[in-house]
């Protein structure tokens, strides 16, 4: 049997690496770490074409952190640090969400990918969070982690998958949930009141955390999602012909 194929979203930046600065399709290295430990097969996808149609080739999909949504998606004027917004990022992760719930596929949305998750199905954000709870341990600088507890509903899939109700997590970001999308439960909390994570109740494995378990190395949580992935009816077993490279996918 294959591997479980795990698309994960990309950015689409500017970069230096060796002798090169260009525009780059890019993803923290941690996030591959993680699926590959997980036992699944990590597959870019970058904001280009239209990467919802590789939904078919897939048995997970992970969305990953990023910069802000366009506050229009969900009917509201940018705030003043409203910041890093990717139109065609928005636009194709969009698309994805949609695709992934027609399709059941099981979907881990982490930091941006929450917040995307949310604002697909109805919900709205805080655009910037020091506004609401009045510190910026979310993010306290560029480049720099929080890491503090969140609370974690008992008896939910989150739940579940960390084997724990309270957890120290590396948390950055200035946004986060406001009004939940239709469909979605509120699975665990800040200790300022603060969304951490959400889950659909009328999906296998649909969840989203507001923090960076790919930089705590929370294996659980990936486990988790590629035990989904394996245990999709829809998951192909392939055996190869020799000589023949074997592809996975729901």
């Amino acid at each position: 049997m294959t591997a479980p194929i795990v698309g994960v979203t990309s950015y689409v930046e500017p970069a230096r690496f060796t002798v090169w600065e260009t525009t780059a399709t890019l993803l923290p290295h941690a996030y591959v770490e993680q699926i590959v430990r997980a036992g699944g097969q990590p597959v870019l996808l970058p904001p280009a074409g239209d990467p919802s149609s590789a939904l078919p080739r897939l048995d997970a999909l992970v969305l990953s952190g990023g910069g802000d949504l366009n506050p229009a998606a969900y009917g509201a004027a940018p705030h003043e640090r409203t910041g890093y917004v990717r139109d065609l990022r928005d636009e194709a992760e969009f698309a994805l969400v949609r695709g992934t719930l027609d399709r059941d596929l099981p979907f881990l949305g982490v930091c941006r990918g929450l917040q995307v998750l949310n604002v697909a199905l109805g919900g709205t954000l805080h655009q910037h969070v020091p506004d609401v709870v009045g510190d910026v341990r979310h993010s306290p600088a560029p480049g720099v982690y929080g890491r503090f507890p969140v609370k974690v509903e008992p008896g939910t899939r989150l739940a579940a998958a960390l084997g724990a109700e309270t957890v120290a997590v590396s948390h950055y970001h200035h946004q986060a949930i406001d009004r939940l999308g239709a469909g979605l439960t509120a699975t665990a909390w800040s200790d300022d009141g603060l969304i951490e994570a959400a889950e659909a109740d009328d999906r296998a494995f649909t969840l989203g955390v507001q923090w960076h378990p790919e930089v705590d190395g929370c294996l659980p949580l990936f486990r988790a999602l590629v035990a989904a992935a394996d245990g999709r009816p829809g998951q192909r077993q392939v055996k190869s012909r020799p000589g023949e490279i074997q592809v996975g996918g729901a």
